[in-house]
């Protein structure tokens, strides 16, 4: 998978239906325990309610034993926190499947309006709920890049800057010294690019090691 979805920042979403109020919080997470974390703060936030049901998917890196060459695999847990099973939890985690994305956390609130919804009732609630919450969050787009440390004398690096910005790479970080050391973001036809061209303008004398490769968001 070279690129996925998730979201910029937490947003909310509430619905009512028959007279109780579905109140769906959203958070980016960045692994399993940052979801577990924000479920428990809502939780504790809104511990007058009824019920804080809760959803994520996670991409978490699986270890191999490379730092680099990642392996990358979906954790799907849900919560149905005490509602009829399969009624909230599963059907808040299948709406973020079909939103496709990851990295995502949902929990929606529920205060109990005293009316009973039976289970298709819930079950649509939920899915309402936590369907508004992701429609209200800013997307990010994230991409499987390398991330390349470059170095060169003062002269190839101007070059090296048209071809970066010639290839869609993105340079995040630049160091002068008497020679010029730059961190790189670039996916994999833009790194066997730039290896090529730098070989050549410097006479193989250009340094370039890769030193990540992972997901990352080039959105400024």
């Amino acid at each position: 998978m070279n690129e996925y979805y998730t979201i910029k920042n937490e947003c909310s979403a509430e619905i009512t239906e028959k007279k109780s109020r579905f109140i769906a919080t959203v958070r980016p997470v960045a692994s399993e325990e940052d979801a577990l974390n924000f479920i428990t703060e809502i939780k504790k936030k809104n511990f007058d309610a009824r019920h804080n049901c809760s959803a994520y998917i996670i991409l978490e890196p699986v270890n191999t034993g490379n730092n680099i060459e990642k392996v990358f695999r979906d954790v799907e847990k849900c919560s149905d926190d005490g509602e009829p099973s399969k009624t909230a939890g599963s059907p808040m985690l299948e709406v973020i499947k079909g939103s496709g994305l990851k990295n995502v956390a949902v929990v929606v609130t529920r205060y109990f309006g005293g009316i009973l919804l039976g289970t298709g009732g819930l079950v649509r609630a939920y899915s309402q709920a936590a369907a508004e919450g992701i429609e209200a969050a800013e997307k990010v787009r994230m991409r499987l890049l390398n991330k390349i440390k470059l170095i060169t004398d003062y002269t190839s690096y101007g070059k090296f800057s048209y071809l970066a910005q010639e290839s869609d790479a993105v340079i995040i970080d630049t160091q002068y010294t008497d020679i010029v050391t730059c961190i790189c973001l670039c996916d994999d036809i833009a790194l066997g690019k730039i290896k090529n061209k730098m070989a050549e303008i410097t006479a193989g004398k250009c340094i370039i090691d890769l030193i990540d490769r992972d997901y990352y968001s080039t959105e400024i």
